[in-house]
């Protein structure tokens, strides 16, 4: 399930997914899910990069032609996931959080692309929780199952 968030200080919404939807989606949809998918994160990721006064991308429409008509050349894809993935990175800097391994990144890609899909968007949800916001009248996400518990004055 998707949960809209907006970035603290910016009127630009973000969304935290499923990482799930993101690894299966494509192969319901025959891909369409996965181009609209890399287009979004692409333009939160430039809007985020915006609000921190980073350059985190400038056009994700480039992103988006680079994967369709541009795997009919193969290289233009495989660029736009680079480029990508850097961003993902970048946003994790920003925001304080452990940045996503590149080598991780390459070796989902080359053996289960999407994993690698998936392993990004974990990246993103993890920063879209600490630096976005709800929208008015929707609750927050809910945190992992592995998640410890607040500490309160009790268990010191």
């Amino acid at each position: 399930m998707a949960y809209e968030m907006k970035i603290r200080g910016t009127e630009d919404e973000v969304k935290v997914r499923s990482p799930w939807a993101v690894a299966l989606l494509p192969f319901v949809t025959f891909g369409i899910y996965h181009v609209v998918w890399w287009y979004r994160i692409n333009k939160e990721l430039k809007a985020f990069g915006e609000a921190k006064g980073y350059d985190l991308g400038q056009n994700p429409t480039n992103s988006l032609l680079a994967l369709f008509p541009g795997f009919l050349v193969v290289v233009p894809p495989l660029v736009s996931y680079w480029r990508g993935t850097n961003r993902v990175q970048g946003a994790s800097k920003i925001a304080g959080r452990e940045p996503v391994s590149g080598w991780i990144a390459l070796i989902l890609y080359l053996l289960l692309s999407p994993g690698m899909f998936a392993y990004l968007q974990v990246s993103l949800n993890d920063v879209w929780k600490q630096e976005a916001e709800p929208l008015p009248g929707q609750d927050a996400p809910p945190a992992p199952a592995d998640a410890m518990p607040p500490r309160t004055d009790d268990q010191a």
